[in-house]
C-alpha cells in the first residue's frame, strides 16, 4: 500500500467525532494522503474518514492490544477493506505500563496479538499493518511481521536508527507534533505542555535516553534541546525543514501533528500543506 509521503495525525478529540467527515474532506483537498487516528481508536472508529473521501488513507494510530480482541480486529478489518480497498492501514501498538494494569512483556504480547489476528478467518495483510516500535527488538518484529512501523515521539535520530534497523523496502512513519508560530515563547510554551505527558511515560523516556538525551533534558517540562528535537516550532517552513530531515534520515512517510489550534487545525494543516504537500 503506497500511503504517500504526508499525512496527519490527530485523534477526534479536538474536534468531535461528528465533525471527522469535514475534516476528513480538508486533509484530503489540502493533499494530504493518509490520516492517523489517535487516541486509541478501535478499527471501525476510522470508518468515518473513507466515508467522506475518495483517496484519503485511513490509519489506526495505533490499535491497542490490551483493548482490543483480534479475532473482532482482524473481522471489521476485513469489512473496512473490503469497502475501502487500499485504504486501510492498521496500526497497532503495545501502549504503556503506566496506562494499563495488565501491560506485561511486550514482545510477547505483541506477538500473540498477530497470532491472534493471522489465526482468524481474514487476518489482516503483513503489508497493510504496521507496528508502533521504538526498542530494537519491536523494531525486528515490525519487519518480521508487519510492513514496518509507525513511530511518535521521536527525533530525527530514532528516524535514522529505524531505517537502519528495518533496511530497505520496509515502512518507517513517524510522527511529528509540531507548532506552527512564529512566537517563540509561545510556541515553546504550547510544545512543553504537549509534552508533558510523553516525559512521564518510560517507554519514551527510555528511547530518549537511549538516544543521547540526559535525565537533565527529561527534567522539569523538558530542555530546549530536546522539546526542539522532537516538537519542532515556527514558521511552516522551519517545521518542514525538520520533516525533510526524518525524510532524508529514511522515512518513507511522515504524519504532521500541529499543536495549539482549536479544533480542526485548519490554519495550520493549511500552512504547513502549502510547503510540504
Amino acid at each position: 500500500m503506497d500511503i504517500g509521503r504526508i499525512g496527519v495525525w490527530t485523534s477526534y478529540r479536538p474536534f468531535g467525532i461528528e465533525r471527522a467527515g469535514e475534516a476528513a474532506k480538508l486533509a484530503e483537498q489540502l493533499g494530504y494522503s493518509a490520516w492517523w487516528v489517535g487516541g486509541s481508536p478501535h478499527v471501525p472508529d476510522v470508518r468515518p474518514i473513507l466515508e467522506a473521501t475518495s483517496t484519503l488513507i485511513a490509519a489506526t494510530g495505533i490499535l491497542n492490544v490490551w483493548i482490543n480482541d483480534p479475532a473482532e480486529s482482524a473481522a471489521a478489518d476485513a469489512a473496512l477493506r473490503a469497502d475501502f480497498p487500499e485504504r486501510f492501514m492498521l496500526g497497532i501498538g503495545i501502549g504503556h505500563p503506566e496506562a494499563t494494569s495488565d501491560y506485561r512483556r511486550p514482545l510477547t504480547a505483541m506477538r500473540a496479538f498477530l497470532d491472534g489476528l493471522d489465526a482468524s478467518p481474514t487476518p489482516p495483510p503483513a503489508d497493510g499493518r504496521c507496528l508502533a516500535a521504538l526498542c530494537p527488538k519491536m523494531l525486528d518484529l515490525a519487519a518480521e511481521r508487519a510492513v514496518g512501523t509507525h513511530t511518535y515521539f521521536v527525533p530525527v535520530e530514532h528516524t535514522r536508527l529505524a531505517r537502519e534497523r528495518l533496511g530497505s523496502g520496509r515502512l518507517v512513519a513517524p510522527e511529528v507534533a509540531c507548532v506552527v508560530d512564529t512566537d517563540p515563547v509561545r510556541g515553546k510554551a504550547v510544545a512543553r505542555e504537549y509534552a508533558k505527558l510523553y516525559l512521564g511515560l518510560r517507554n519514551y523516556t527510555q528511547n530518549l535516553l537511549n538516544l543521547g538525551f540526559t535525565e537533565g533534558d527529561l527534567a522539569d517540562g523538558g530542555s530546549d534541546r530536546l522539546i526542539d528535537a522532537v516538537i519542532p516550532q515556527g514558521s511552516a517552513g522551519q517545521i518542514a525543514e525538520v520533516v525533510r530531515a526524518h525524510l532524508d534520515a529514511g522515512a518513507d512517510h511522515v504524519c504532521l501533528q500541529p499543536l495549539g489550534e482549536q479544533g480542526i487545525p485548519r490554519e495550520s494543516w493549511t500552512a504547513l500543506a502549502k510547503v510540504l504537500v
